[in-house]
Parts: structure tokens; sequence; C-alpha cells
């Protein structure tokens, strides 16, 4: 079989490593060196950027990694590992989702303890609602489809970010960081920032879609709150009927989506797209959805 595959050196040296790693076959290999080359050349095109992609393909057995290792500011993709969170910590019996906490908007910076504002959100309804309470519940889904940073701030403060960062690495992420909320400019400042790698977020969602992210019952509703979040970067491919659920983020030249794939006529898969570099929000939006198109043509049609 290995002498079928050895058409080079580096396709030989990868092909092995996969029969070895996971028992696929040299044309599976193929598959995914013809899918790395596809991304990358979309990638080409833009000098500028840096893209990270992980795709976890369980229905065929795909498991594709380009930059995974390479650490982005992870925006508001650790909302996910903060949703894990809330749901581990409610199903532990700490709080009930439907309890209520106040809405307000001060918060003390991790640097010094000196408190500040969130001033920059793109949830503008939840400010009229300060000084009143809203459900845990609630805030969760204003935190992943909203993507609100006053919510995000509130939630973390109830399941603090260590427990959220210890429950991240019990999953078996290696490299992504969850040490805050977000707007602390003094943290932001002394480097003091949430970061991700591609690859980290795909183990956090392939639990999701797998149903062992805390339990089946929690991963299924955190599947419900992500596939209302609009459509960003990843596609769900042209069938009728798919969706995707999903989490983006966004940061100065910094544009991110982590999110599970539901063809409409297929098995869903994991596709992470982290990139860094591009200023402009509309070619980062082309670069997603063309790699997001051709993983979908090598992955489902």
């Amino acid at each position: 079989m290995r002498n079928n595959c050895i058409r080079s050196t580096a396709t030989a040296v990868a092909c092995i490593i996969l029969l070895v790693s996971s028992g696929a076959s040299c044309k599976d290999e193929m598959a995914v060196t013809d899918l790395q080359k596809d991304i990358e050349s979309l990638v080409a095109e833009y000098d500028e950027v840096e893209v990270g992609v992980s795709i976890r393909d369980p229905a065929g057995d795909l498991v594709l990694d380009l930059n995974s290792k390479r650490e982005f500011h992870a925006a508001s993709t650790m909302k996910v590992a903060v949703m894990i969170e809330l749901f581990r910590q409610a199903e532990a019996g700490y709080y009930s989702l439907d309890d209520s906490l106040e809405i307000r908007n001060e918060f003390a910076s991790i640097v010094d303890g000196s408190t500040f504002e969130v001033e920059d959100d793109t949830d503008k309804e939840i400010y009229s609602m300060i000084g009143r309470r809203m459900s845990i519940r609630d805030l969760t889904y204003r935190l992943i489809t909203s993507s609100s940073n006053l919510a995000t701030n509130i939630l973390i403060e109830l399941v603090t970010a260590d427990s959220v960062q210890a429950t991240i690495e019990g999953m078996g992420t290696r490299s992504m960081r969850v040490l805050r909320g977000v707007e602390d400019i003094k943290a932001f400042e002394a480097g003091m920032n949430n970061t991700t790698t591609s690859s980290d977020l795909a183990l956090l969602l392939e639990a999701i879609r797998a149903g062992t992210a805390v339990s089946a019952d929690a991963s299924a509703g955190m599947l419900r709150i992500m596939a209302d979040v609009p459509v960003e970067l990843i596609l769900p491919g042209p069938e009728e009927g798919g969706f995707v659920a999903h989490k983006t983020g966004r940061i100065t030249a910094h544009h991110h989506d982590a999110g599970i794939v539901y063809p409409g006529d297929g098995e869903p898969y994991v596709l992470v797209i982290l990139t860094r570099g591009i200023a402009e929000e509309d070619r980062s939006t082309i670069l997603g959805r063309a790699i997001s198109e051709v993983v979908h043509r090598h992955l489902r049609q």
C-alpha cells in the first residue's frame, strides 16, 4: 500500500504517519492532501494573512489541521468555552439556568482590581436592562447569539475564568487560554489576552457534536443556541435544509468562525477558520467563505 502512495517524499511520509496513527488508507491521505492544497491556494491570494484551519469529519474519518498550533487572539470564540462551563456548573447543581443575575456594568481588571465598564458591544439592547435581572439561560443565549460582551463579563464572574480554563484543559485543550472577560483594557495592554488555536476549538466543538461536552442533554442545549448564530464565514453548503451551529469572533484584523456544519443531506462535520492580518472585514469574509465552500465540496459533494 505504501508503494502506491509514494509520489513524493513529503506525501509518502504523511501517508505513513496517517497509517500508523489512524489506520487511514493512502487514498484517504491523498484526499486530505488535495483538500489542504486547495485551502493553501486560497490563502496564498492574501499576502498579509495568517490562517489556522481545523476539520474533523467523523463520517469520513478525516482530520485536517493547517497551522493548527498557531495561537490567535481568541476574540469571541472563547465564549464557547464559557458556555461549556456554564452548562457544566448548572448540571453539577451550583445553580439552575433559570436562576437570575443582576445586569450591571462594573467589573474588576485582572491586572490590579481597578474597575472598568464595557463600552464596545454588539448587543445594545441589554444595556436598557441595567439594574434589572435576567436568567442565566437568557444571558447564555446572548453570550453566543448576539456575542454580548456585557453578558460575557457577568457570566464569567459567575463561573470564574479559572474554572473555565480547568474544564477545557480537562477536555484536552493544550493552548487555549481563557484568562478574563472582555474590554479589560489594562489586561489587553499588559498582553494578558484570551488565546486559542484552531485545533483546540475543534476539540471543544467535536465534543459538543458528539454529545460528550458535559452531557448529551447539555450538548444538545448548546447546539440549539449555536444554531441561532447568523451565518458569517462558515456556510452550510448548497443543499436545502442545512445549517451551521457556530460561534464567530472579531477583533482588530482578526476574523474567526468555529462551528459544526449540518449539511442538508449529509453527516455533520466540524470546521474552524481563524484569520489574522486582514483589516477589511469584507475581504476576510470572502476568504473565510471560500475556505468553507472548498471544504464542503471535498467532504460532501
